[in-house]
């Protein structure tokens, strides 16, 4: 006899089978012609330039991160907010289920406050701003001509 967990672990094996019989299946019956076109990096139909591989900023990581922590909160603020504000339940506890509710809802969003806190404090959510160069361009025209004409020709 199949206990309830038998169940479970004959449905992932009999998933994981059938997984593996259509991939096989797809490699039979897909056509295979790769050409050199075919085998290029794809960026939105332009041509690639550069190294596709470039460093990436560990702070788009650390802000999704922040908001998926927040996301989560909303996904339990909602249902605490459906059962726990039932006026049915805080009538029969004559109030003492709301108080409850009330204070365990603000222990979760004060532990949240203090983690955004920390992260702003630690500046996680500074965002690094690049400085500002100016470029230099040599230019065999001195720069008081570039003035002159300016002044001539400018908008008034």
């Amino acid at each position: 006899m199949i206990s309830d967990f038998g169940y479970i672990l004959l449905f992932i094996i009999s998933g994981l089978v059938l997984l593996g019989v259509m991939l096989l299946v797809a490699k039979f019956l897909r056509p295979d012609n790769p050409n050199e076109e075919k085998l290029s990096t794809y960026e939105s139909g332009e041509d690639p330039m550069g190294n596709a591989q470039i460093q990436f900023n560990i702070r788009f990581y650390i802000v999704a991160l922040i908001f998926v922590l927040f996301e989560v909160e909303l996904l339990f603020l909602f249902p605490w907010a459906v059962v726990f504000g039932n006026e049915e339940l805080i009538a029969q506890t004559n109030g003492a289920w709301g108080w409850f509710a009330m204070a365990e809802m603000t222990v979760f969003i004060g532990i949240l406050i203090l983690g955004l806190a920390y992260a702003w404090a630690k500046g996680y959510l500074d965002w690094v701003r690049p400085k500002q160069q100016i470029p230099e361009i040599k230019s065999p025209v001195p720069a008081d001509m570039y003035k002159q004409v300016n002044d001539r020709y400018g908008s008034k």
